[in-house]
């Protein structure tokens, strides 16, 4: 046990000290973790990979337990298909190389994203058209309510756009379920999954819907994202960020059709609903790449130490000294500018530990 400044496991680089510090490096231990935690009445924040929190200043009055269990191991599967299972503590993106490099396709549109193979499930993560719920199987989890294992079929994850059972279903405050394990169906080959994002087709040279070799859409997928910022790099700070900080809205028809023709507009599963282009509403509504507050000195970008990112309007970026406010004051300057001109609300993709927008 040891305690450690949070902004030390996150990729803003922000956020207090915990009371509590513990690091599992097996499903055991993580379970046990918790449990201690969950018998003593003390608070508990899981940390992952850190790229989807944001912790206030103040840090976490309680236990954090870091998900720290790797491994992965490829199971038997169904004619073309094989199960591969992660544990929760395993790099995301190395799962990714892993499987193309094993000669599995699935998860290339997926590369690139930061975080670690439990989260996924819990966020639905997705990026370039393709969800994970595309291709996860089941979910091992410990139920911190009952104190019991429980397996998830995929089905009863019940995944939504960047949701899910395991993200909506919470005790005291925090996640009910604890992911220990995840299990992908991917395809034996090195043909991807169909294309269904209209700029990797063109970096591909394909067109939506077609298929290409799955090699090849992990390169363009990370150099898709390497150009927006969206690839951890030290030397970078547009990568200092959680991603994109605001989820996609998603409106009945009619009230899209308020806005101007121009308005990107996208097909959702859910009858009468459309999911619009946060990025475009940030644009339009006067928020430009950069922008930042000013009164914030000592920043690279004349917007302060806390700025949107230079290559895209969706991260809101540490220029390398701002804080978990700063952050947060950007953000809440983009969603008020975006309600006052549009009439829409934007809300926060990452989880706000201890702090509000």
């Amino acid at each position: 046990m040891t305690s450690i400044q949070l902004a030390s496991l996150t990729t803003s680089r922000v956020g207090g000290p915990a009371r509590r510090y513990l690091n599992a490096e097996t499903a055991d231990e993580l379970i046990s973790m918790v449990r201690s935690a969950d018998e003593a009445g003390e608070p508990l924040l899981l940390v992952g990979g850190g790229s989807n929190l944001l912790i206030s200043d103040a840090g976490f009055d309680g236990a954090v337990v870091h998900v720290g269990n790797r491994g992965v191991e490829i199971l038997e599967g169904k004619g073309n298909t094989a199960l591969v299972e992660a544990q929760a503590g395993h790099p995301w993106d190395e799962l990714v190389a892993f499987t193309i490099a094993q000669g599995y396709a699935g998860l290339e549109a997926l590369s690139g994203i930061p975080g670690l193979a439990g989260a996924t499930p819990v966020q639905n993560v997705g990026a370039y058209g393709a969800d994970v719920s595309h291709s996860i199987a089941s979910v091992r989890a410990w139920d911190r309510q009952t104190r019991t294992e429980r397996h998830f079929g995929a089905g009863e994850l019940e995944f939504g756009y960047r949701d899910s059972l395991l993200k909506r279903t919470t005790v005291n405050g925090s996640p009910r379920y604890v992911v220990l394990s995840v299990q992908f169906s991917l395809t034996r080959g090195s043909t991807s999954a169909p294309i269904r994002y209209a700029e990797l087709a063109r970096a591909l040279g394909v067109e939506v819907g077609d298929t290409a070799n799955a090699a090849d859409v992990r390169r363009e997928v990370l150099r898709l994202r390497a150009g927006k910022g969206m690839v951890l790099d030290a030397a970078d700070a547009d990568t200092y960020s959680t991603g994109s900080f605001f989820t996609n809205p998603i409106l009945p028809a009619p009230d899209a059709d308020r806005l101007p023709a121009g308005a990107p507009r996208y097909p959702v599963a859910e009858p009468g609903m459309v999911k619009l282009s946060a990025a475009w509403l940030i644009e339009h509504a006067g928020f430009g790449k950069g922008f930042g507050l000013p009164g914030t000195p000592g920043a690279e970008l004349a917007g302060g130490r806390a700025a949107l990112s230079s290559k895209h309007t969706l991260a809101v970026t540490n220029r390398g000294s701002a804080s978990a406010e700063d952050l947060l004051a950007v953000a809440r300057a983009v969603a008020d500018g975006v309600e006052q001109a549009f009439g829409i609300r934007l809300h926060p993709e990452p989880l706000l530990i201890n702090c509000a927008l």
